[in-house]
Formats: structure tokens, C-alpha cells, sequence
């Protein structure tokens, strides 16, 4: 990596776009309903961590990983579109297609940081953004943006209470659109 290549521009625009792909602030139905499903904790730093660096992976070795796998961007993309769907559908329509499991060490791994937060969308955008900014602004956007992920994981039971049923109930269908 190269530090004098920092820009302050480009690593806002690199943050916001990944805010945006990310969308922690659409997730939190999901994410509470998982907290739920696994016995009522999420392990915060443990899912941050596993985001964080599968997204810092991806920055730098996501296109051979795919090719060792014999994957196009385009197939992955793909998948996990099919996944991101799956847990629309369960959203909108209250179908349970991810049973419940009491154990907070696997949900924190799959499907909270895989492929919920650093899923197919993504790991592609940030293998995208490599064409257009430096590594460096990069890798500090997925840093800023897993600060933002620990900060709503940590606090998804306050978020819950200050939304109520009724607000989680709107929020989830809305989202799950």
C-alpha cells in the first residue's frame, strides 16, 4: 500500500459507496431476528472482525480467489443475489428459511458476516472500486465502514427497544422490499 496515494475525497466517496452497499441500517430487522433466532446475542466484535477482513481480502486477492474457486465476478454476484432474496422473501412474507440456531459463534460467521455484511455485493464493489481509487482509501472506507458495523451490532437491543414491534414489524417489510 501506498500512504502518499491518501485522499480524503476518495475515501469518503469509498466509505459512502460502501455504506450504501452494506446497508447496516436496512439489516437491523434481519439482524434482530437472527439475535433472536440464536438465543439472543450476536458476537459484535467476532462478526466486525470476520466482515472486515473477509472485505480486506477481497481488496487484495478477490479476483484469484474467485479464479482458484473457477468463479466469475459475475457468478458470485449472482449467488449471493439468490441468498439476499432468500432473506428478503423471509422479511417480507415471515417465512423461516434460516432455522434457528442457539449457537452465537456460527451466526455470527454465517449468515451475519457472510453474506449479510460482507456478502456478494459487497465484495464485488470493492474488487470494482480497485479500478478507480487507490488501495489505501479503500482499506480505510472498509475500516471506517466496520467501525459503523460493530457500533449498530453492538447496539441492536437498543435499537430494538426505541423502535418497538410495531417499528421493527415496518422497518422489516420495508426493507425486505
Amino acid at each position: 500500500m501506498n500512504f502518499g496515494s491518501v485522499s480524503i475525497n476518495e475515501i469518503i466517496t469509498v466509505t459512502f459507496t460502501l455504506f450504501a452497499v452494506i446497508d447496516m441500517v436496512g439489516n437491523i430487522p434481519v439482524l434482530a431476528s437472527l439475535r433472536t433466532k440464536m438465543g439472543g446475542e450476536i458476537r459484535s466484535l467476532q462478526a466486525t472482525i470476520a466482515s472486515g477482513g473477509l472485505m480486506i481480502l477481497f481488496l487484495f486477492i478477490g479476483r484469484q480467489f474467485l479464479n482458484i474457486l473457477g468463479l466469475d465476478v459475475q457468478s458470485f454476484a449472482v449467488a449471493g443475489s439468490i441468498v439476499i432474496f432468500i432473506i428478503g422473501l423471509e422479511m417480507v412474507l415471515g417465512l423461516e428459511f434460516f432455522k434457528p440456531d442457539s449457537n452465537p459463534k456460527s451466526g455470527s460467521m454465517v449468515p451475519i458476516a457472510f453474506p449479510l455484511i460482507a456478502g456478494s455485493g459487497t465484495l464485488t464493489t470493492i474488487m470494482s472500486l480497485k479500478a478507480n481509487y487507490f488501495d489505501v482509501n479503500i482499506f480505510i472506507g472498509i475500516l471506517i465502514n466496520c467501525i459503523v458495523i460493530f457500533v449498530v451490532l453492538k447496539s441492536l437491543k437498543w435499537i430494538e427497544r426505541m423502535l418497538g414491534p410495531n417499528g421493527m414489524t415496518v422497518v422489516r417489510k420495508f426493507f425486505g422490499v
